[in-house]
């Protein structure tokens, strides 16, 4: 695995024209890019399908699918065909079960979302989820899609190495959105760490958006997260 390949960036831009626009200008400094459900009605399948086949890029789509299962496979079969590398779907065993189902034998990868980093107990009281401290329920849910065959999940980055950890974990995937360089504006994310320290608790990919594309020089602010993920690899014992 590449620098590269372990950030993604969040193009959460209005329409394809801007997201095309920041990764060209961002260029080789990134090869993987996220695109979500705002630029959806933007042209995101278009910036998709354009970044990956005309310029090389990975893609991370991120749906967040939730549905009843016949509905969620015929889903993901149907983005399956834009050869994504990763897509979201919610935690649900019955809702992993079906995406994979739908992916077939495609090579997108099923990413399970836990918790959204945006959220914390309080907010958790409002949608009536179970009681319980957030850290315990995002390991829980991701166990539970892990064993519905996620091939990842989705966490911050604050449960990374309870994750990790996890029998079921090996061989799997953790991505975690809610990461921010030091003194970077945690903005609407609530559950929150350093590129380094994400990495060494056995983060695969890390996503960044607000802090890369809101910089005066997005290619250098890219290029330093980048520097911060391979120092913290190579100081890391457990990847040694």
């Amino acid at each position: 695995m590449t620098a590269d390949d372990r950030l993604i960036v969040a193009l959460d831009v209005p329409d394809a024209l801007s997201g095309l626009q920041l990764a060209e200008t961002i260029g080789d400094a990134v090869s993987f890019y996220k695109i979500g459900l705002g630029m959806l009605t933007g042209g995101g399948l278009a910036l998709a399908n354009e970044l990956k086949q005309e310029h090389g890029k990975r893609i991370f789509l991120d749906m967040k699918l939730f549905d009843i299962g016949a509905t969620v496979e015929n889903a993901v079969r149907g983005l399956a065909a834009f050869d994504l590398d990763f897509l979201t779907v919610h935690g649900d065993p019955h809702v992993v079960r079906a995406a994979k189902e739908g992916a077939g034998a495609s090579q997108t990868k099923i990413l399970a979302v836990t918790i959204l980093t945006s959220l914390e107990r309080s907010d958790l009281d409002d949608g009536l989820m179970k009681a319980g401290d957030v850290r315990d329920i995002v390991i829980e849910r991701a166990a539970k899609a892990f064993e519905a065959g996620a091939d990842g999940i989705i966490a911050s980055p604050q449960e990374a190495a309870a994750i990790r950890a996890l029998p079921q974990a090996e061989g799997r995937l953790i991505v975690t959105p809610g990461v921010r360089p030091l003194g970077a504006d945690k903005g609407d994310q609530k559950r929150i760490a350093t590129p380094s320290l994400a990495i060494k608790d056995g983060v695969d990919h890390i996503v960044v958006g607000r802090p890369i594309w809101r910089a005066e020089d997005p290619r250098a602010a890219a290029q330093a997260i980048q520097r911060e993920i391979a120092d913290a690899w190579k100081t890391n014992a457990s990847f040694a």
